[in-house]
């Protein structure tokens, strides 16, 4: 068996918190290590233990910026899932360049959850069917450019990166060396100006490439 996943769930309510314990606490390969009621809290357990990901309440009335910023000054290397109700394109945006790793919907069934846990902490980008929309529904009321410098090749793959499709899955898709595939991400990397498959998500949502989503 493999190492198990160390989870922090930070939620206002203990309500929820405890939902989300009972859910989870049960799932092979699943250690819940702290429930914070605040984003002060959080930051504190994450400085005195390891923790792989962090499931945090977007719905809370605490300013996530300022978590997702102390989350970089102290160096944290794990993965943070927002989870939500529901929020606006402009926030899942501002989410994701902040360095949050993926957005769960509330509403979504709980084998969703466990997936999308797995995903973040492997190093993807989770992304519910409703907050991408909610993202293309922001990019597309602004002005639409595309960016015109990326190759034919650049731009499947990074339609494919958009589609949570990983280097491998990519490779087949296209038939290419996943050498080739990560050889071509990096340029992407370096292009946008980003280090992280999720900045590089941002970036492409933000510059308006709407030839380049997934049919939704």
């Amino acid at each position: 068996m493999g190492q198990e996943i160390r989870i922090l769930l930070v939620d206002d309510q203990s309500l929820l918190r405890e939902s989300l314990r009972r859910l989870l606490q049960d799932e092979p390969g699943f250690q819940i290590v702290g429930s914070c009621a605040s984003l002060k809290e959080a930051l504190a357990a994450v400085e005195r233990q390891q923790v792989d990901i962090v499931l945090l309440d977007y719905d809370s009335r605490e300013q996530r910026s300022e978590f997702l910023e102390g989350m970089k000054k102290l160096g944290f290397d794990s993965r943070v899932l927002m989870v939500t109700s529901g929020m606006s394109g402009g926030a899942v945006l501002d989410a994701l360049e902040r360095g949050a790793s993926g957005i769960f919907m509330k509403d979504s069934p709980p084998s969703a959850l466990v997936k999308a846990i797995h995903r973040v902490v492997r190093g993807e980008v989770w992304l519910d069917t409703e907050a991408v929309k909610a993202m293309v529904q922001a990019v597309r009321s602004g002005e639409h450019r595309v960016w015109q410098h990326l190759s034919v090749r650049e731009r499947a793959v990074l339609r494919a990166v958009l589609e949570g499709l990983k280097n491998h899955q990519i490779a087949a898709k296209l038939q290419v060396s996943e050498s080739s595939v990560k050889w071509v991400i990096q340029g992407l990397f370096d292009k946008a100006g980003v280090r992280r498959r999720s900045q590089l998500v941002r970036i492409a949502l933000e510059k308006h490439a709407r030839d380049w989503l997934p049919v939704l």
